[in-house]
């Protein structure tokens, strides 16, 4: 089988450590190849990225268009700033390339709507790096809630709360600096929270309200928010989020960054679980998931370990070669509940139906 051949669009720390070390695992003292994908070139808007490129065996590529303009390269993963990957997109799906984006897949609605469209239109796969799916403990979770271990679920609480931006140079950085980004809490995690509480619970998100964090801290985004949602099934639920917590450190921040489910019969406590890890020996913490019965607890492991990042590629690749594009429908809606959370909080908390 011929293996579907990718460039990266942007090579910052996440897409060098993360999408290219291991999700096209060119770290090979860790990963074996992929079966279908793999990854020969890369791109960046900053020319001192080269060398880190070259190094971890990747033809290197002046600019976009120089991407696009190879035949050799079928697919690319664009790992930019948010505010780029809508303009990317769209001219990489031009030029027939098909496509994951790191997300949220734009910064309107509008945008990703019209991506989604172009994408069908020439029949090319396009899909957001909603990569905590794939994660095996996740999964486990979302198996646990199905068979009724819990009992009946009534609530939940998923957060991903860290410290991000005290230091001026953070604070400076286009996550921290420009709304217009959605790169603030909101945007980038309670991104990933929004479609883990779809995930697990196997509902979509139809209503939610959201309050921004009191501002205590010299970033332009908001701080902070804390979220209430309903889903379609009647559930609900809650999400916290924050660039103005110092959870003690690396260790604690990791390891609070997860979800607790409650049941009538036992609560489900995930530690780590909302990450870009994948429960790897090597990684800085291990992932837990707690099933408490009350008076006792079990810690409950997955059968087999799969790497979230390669997961996701390899899906992608074989949407390809299967002649069955996705369609980036979900990068659409999450992009919704984004905007929704953002227009609730400006709107003292009202409830914001999602559609």
């Amino acid at each position: 089988m011929s293996k579907i051949k990718y460039a990266l669009i942007g090579f910052g720390g996440i897409a060098e450590n993360r999408i290219a070390k291991e999700g096209f695992a060119c770290d090979r003292a860790r990963f074996q190849p992929l079966p279908n994908a793999e990854l020969i070139g890369a791109t960046d808007v900053n020319p001192a990225r080269r060398a880190v490129a070259e190094a971890s065996g990747l033809k290197w590529y002046d600019s976009a268009d120089a991407v696009f303009a190879d035949p050799e390269i079928r697919a690319v993963f664009i790992a930019t700033n948010n505010l780029t990957h809508a303009r990317i997109a769209k001219a990489a799906l031009n030029a027939g390339k098909h496509c994951i984006v790191e997300k949220p897949v734009a910064t309107t609605v509008e945008d990703a709507t019209e991506l989604a469209a172009l994408a069908r239109s020439k029949q090319l796969s396009l899909t957001v790096d909603h990569m905590m799916t794939e994660n095996a403990f996740n999964i486990k979770a979302k198996a646990l809630v199905a068979d009724g271990t819990l009992g009946a679920v009534n609530d939940s609480c998923f957060h991903m709360e860290f410290c991000y931006g005290a230091d001026p140079a953070e604070a400076a950085t286009w996550r921290c600096s420009s709304w217009e980004e959605l790169g603030g809490p909101i945007g980038d995690v309670a991104s990933h929270a929004m479609y883990m509480i779809e995930f697990i619970f196997g509902s979509k998100i139809k209503s939610l309200a959201c309050v921004y964090y009191p501002k205590t801290m010299i970033i332009k985004v908001e701080d902070g928010a804390y979220l209430k949602y309903t889903l379609e099934n009647g559930l609900t639920g809650s999400v916290k989020v924050g660039f103005n917590e110092p959870r003690g450190g690396l260790g604690g921040t990791l390891s609070n960054l997860g979800y607790e489910i409650y049941g009538s019969d036992a609560v489900l406590r995930g530690y780590a679980t909302l990450f870009q890890l994948s429960g790897h020996p090597d990684e800085p913490v291990k992932i837990r998931l707690e099933l408490d019965r009350f008076k006792s607890q079990e810690d409950i492991r997955p059968e087999k370990i799969q790497n979230i990042y390669q997961s996701v590629i390899t899906k992608h690749a074989a949407s390809i070669i299967n002649h069955a594009p996705l369609a980036g429908c979900d990068a659409v809606h999450n992009l919704k509940l984004i905007a929704a959370a953002h227009e609730s909080a400006r709107c003292g908390g009202k409830i914001i139906e999602v559609k």
